[in-house]
């Protein structure tokens, strides 16, 4: 996993919760509704996809290059009394041919600025969307990491790994995107909102 996502791993949940105590909140400002279809793109452990699926009532897909994720995803999502329409572990580049439907939402948190080809990713994502349909990136803001502190500890990628909103543009909006919103996710994020253009 490594060698794909650079310094990238998955942080306790304590300091998720510190940071995000409610995560409802923040899918919806992320412009998830009720009526979606959502991909949860590298999942991790379910900090976000269970919450997701109780949203749109059980229509998401959710996967992770990580076997051992996808086991704490599935255990999160059974606590909460959620349910998840299929569970995928596999590289996120493969999501075309395993997702079986076009999706209204792809939703990434957290990895984007791990990838190591962002503009191939954003044209697989493409692929998978519905015309209209959404790609939410939800990413650090650009500041050195050791002032990205949670719970007394310095949080999140390193310094040189973080992108601003107009880097996250540059290489998505190529692929068939445009940007339609910037929301602010105090006190470390971000979430850029891009729409699929027929």
């Amino acid at each position: 996993m490594s060698a794909l996502f650079p310094a990238t791993s998955m942080p306790d949940r304590d300091w998720w919760t510190a940071l995000w105590p409610d995560p409802v909140n923040v899918l919806r400002q992320l412009g998830i509704r009720p009526d979606m279809t959502v991909l949860d793109l590298c999942c991790g452990d379910g900090y976000f996809t269970a919450p997701l699926a109780k949203l749109v009532a059980g229509k998401i897909y959710a996967l992770d290059l990580d076997p051992t994720m996808i086991k704490k995803a599935k255990a999160e999502v059974a606590r909460q009394g959620a349910s998840v329409l299929r569970w995928l572990t596999a590289d996120a580049r493969q999501i075309a041919e395993l997702v079986p439907e076009p999706v209204d939402y792809v939703l990434m948190a957290n990895t984007f600025h791990g990838v190591p080809d962002q503009a191939g990713l954003a044209h697989t994502v493409k692929a998978v969307l519905r015309p209209n349909g959404l790609f939410g990136i939800l990413n650090w803001h650009v500041m050195l990491r050791e002032q990205s502190i949670m719970l007394g500890e310095p949080r999140g990628p390193r310094t040189d790994m973080r992108m601003t909103p107009e880097a996250v543009a540059k290489i998505v909006e190529p692929a068939g995107f445009r940007r339609t919103d910037l929301v602010q996710l105090p006190p470390y994020h971000y979430a850029i909102i891009f729409e699929c253009e027929v």
